[in-house]
């Protein structure tokens, strides 16, 4: 009977938990009834189409959970499992519709489901321009596609699409990328001799397959959920993906975390039709042309720095309108309508050929 007093212990710990779990579920659903009338009062104002997804707000009440955790949850747990109640109730307002590079299993809709939830309705498409293509026609209500990586760089096919689209940045979402190499049940492991993947994440794995499989052939695919489909019927083939599409294609990982930088990560851009109002801590991203003459970045750049404004990237990419003329991208800190940032807009934009704001919106929560 020596365990007797761990026995009770154990069983009073459980009715405690029991108890709490009790009230989560009520102030749960106490929230959603909650969520269900802000949407009435949004109907029976009769201001036109009505937003339901506020992306200022939803990044607001992430902070604030952050910001009151206690522990011992993580300050990113704690602000998940807000993430997930926050996209449930709003799928009782009306389901966020949301397109993203796919196919299933990518790092993309890896992407999509940290920043909406699971509760959102994700669609995949198989080209970047497909996916400006559905949000501009309306078929969903927003989009999410890759911008740079911090081993390989910009996501050129994604800055060129915002050179002729309206669409406004809403959202930005960074991931830590890891990868995995993955066989099927018919692989032999012992004699692979060609591994498939995305291009980018053949180039963040370089290091490790030259160590561990320098004699196998590389095969860029579309992306590294097609490579994972791919290798189902080939035994001497393996796969370089994400852990989400190993599940979904039921394949074994035999070695994983594979990526040469072991901080390597990707950004991801939320792409919608609305401006998004300041949500307190924020980024703002402007597309310049400008000719390429002397002096010409100095006179772009000058006016941040006199203004103190924190610039995050800038990235140049050949304009298709002219020979000589180039197209900046800057990414800084600070929302468009803050009166410091649009007085140094219109000071450039006086400098410059053409300026478009492409969005103000918060900066990546978790």
């Amino acid at each position: 009977m020596a365990d007797q007093p761990q026995k009770e212990q154990l069983l009073a710990l459980r009715d405690r938990i029991d108890a709490l779990d009790a009230d989560i579920g009520k102030l749960i659903s106490e929230r959603a009834r909650c969520a269900q009338q802000v949407a009435d009062v949004k109907n029976a104002s009769g201001d036109g189409e009505v937003l339901y997804y506020r992306p200022e707000r939803e990044a607001q009440v992430l902070r604030k959970a952050m910001e009151r955790n206690q522990g011992p949850l993580s300050d990113e747990e704690m602000a998940r499992l807000f993430r997930e109640i926050m996209s449930a109730c709003l799928a009782l307002e009306q389901p966020i519709k949301v397109a993203y590079l796919g196919p299933e299993g990518t790092f993309t809709q890896q992407a999509a489901l940290k920043h909406f939830g699971a509760s959102a309705v994700t669609k995949p498409f198989s080209a970047i321009d497909e996916v400006f293509r559905e949000v501009e026609a309306g078929a969903v209500n927003y989009g999410v596609v890759p911008v740079e990586n911090s081993t390989e760089g910009v996501v050129s096919h994604t800055l060129d699409n915002f050179m002729n689209s309206n669409l406004k940045i809403c959202g930005e979402v960074e991931l830590r990328v890891h990868h995995n190499l993955v066989v099927s049940s018919v692989t032999n492991v012992n004699s692979i001799s060609r591994i498939y993947s995305h291009g980018q994440s053949l180039a963040q794995c370089r290091k490790w397959l030259d160590a561990h499989y320098p004699k196998a052939e590389r095969i860029a695919v579309s992306s590294n959920a097609e490579a994972a489909r791919r290798i189902r019927g080939e035994w001497n083939a393996a796969a370089i993906a994400p852990t989400q599409a190993a599940e979904l294609y039921e394949l074994e990982i035999i070695a994983d975390k594979i990526e040469d930088q072991p901080d390597n990560s990707t950004r991801f851009l939320i792409i919608g039709a609305e401006e998004v109002e300041p949500s307190g801590d924020d980024k703002t991203s402007i597309l310049v042309a400008m000719r390429n003459q002397p002096g010409a970045l100095h006179n772009l750049l000058e006016p941040f720095h006199r203004n103190e404004i924190d610039l995050t990237r800038v990235e140049t990419r050949p304009s298709r309108t002219g020979v000589w003329t180039y197209v900046f991208f800057v990414d800084f800190n600070g929302h468009q309508k803050d009166p410091v940032v649009r007085e140094t807009l219109d000071e450039v934009s006086a400098r410059v050929a053409d300026l478009k704001v492409l969005g103000a919106y918060p900066k990546a929560v978790l």
